[in-house]
């Protein structure tokens, strides 16, 4: 049995094709980690021509999926154990912790918004959350699914060479970035790798890492400290409610 079971809802299933058959996430689905089911919205449409969506009420620009084939579709995907996400601009941003919540998952049912969104009337009664890669659009949701199962799938045990470069990477435990890399050649157009790396000695290595991290992350993406900070100050408070 796979360890996570996703299905991918998309008017345009192929465009996961590709990054589902190459490099890691490939391999997780080839050693049978993962399954990976494309499933056409058009093959619940309420009608022979493949009718799925349909003009707004109230007007407006574009087109909107109907209630009936998201229902239907759903609704015989889902199992006891699934769960329901629906990709679209107007959800929660995804970031790495949501990506490790949905690794602990056994079943997703991932369903791509497509032209100007889904019945309101469907959103409201058929998903456990909705998530958004960011603030912009892009012309559908399943190249937002297929971004959202590589970051999940490659969180799964085994999935990655060392079950240790999903924690000590950009964005793990800590929410910290990641330090410099550096590799071979020692000296390339007159930089060197950082004497501390050649020292062998692991504590100091540690060290200097933990520091690059903290000067990386200022550097680039304050936010995070400040939300670390947050999160570690409400860890003392519940802590100390705890030992009262």
């Amino acid at each position: 049995m796979p360890l996570l079971h996703i299905d991918i809802v998309s008017l345009f299933p192929r465009i996961c094709e590709g990054p589902l058959q190459e490099s890691i996430l490939g391999r997780a689905c080839r050693e049978g980690k993962v399954q990976v089911d494309l499933i056409n919205l058009r093959d619940y449409a309420i009608d022979r021509r493949g009718t799925v969506d349909d003009s707004p009420y109230g007007g407006g620009a574009g087109m909107v999926l109907r209630a009936e084939p998201l229902f239907a579709c759903v609704e015989e995907l889902a199992d006891a154990e699934a769960y329901t996400v629906l990709m679209t601009p107007q959800g929660a941003p995804f970031t790495q912790a949501t990506a490790r919540r949905l690794a602990s998952k056994s079943h997703i049912v991932m369903v791509c918004g497509h032209y100007e969104g889904v019945d309101e009337r469907a959103r409201q009664c058929l998903f456990d959350e909705e998530i958004s890669l960011g603030d912009f659009v892009l012309t559908n949701g399943a190249i937002a699914a297929v971004v959202v199962v590589d970051a999940v799938v490659r969180l799964l045990p085994g999935v990655l060479g060392s079950d240790e470069s999903s924690v000590d990477e950009s964005f793990g435990r800590d929410s910290l970035l990641e330090y410099p890399q550096y590799t071979h050649p020692e000296v390339f157009r007159g930089m060197r790798v950082p004497d501390v790396l050649l020292s062998g000695n692991h504590g100091e290595i540690a060290k200097w890492r933990q520091e690059q991290r903290l000067v990386r992350t200022a550097g680039r993406r304050p936010d995070l400290l400040v939300r670390l900070r947050e999160t570690g100050e409400n860890d003392g408070n519940r802590n100390e409610e705890n030992h009262n």
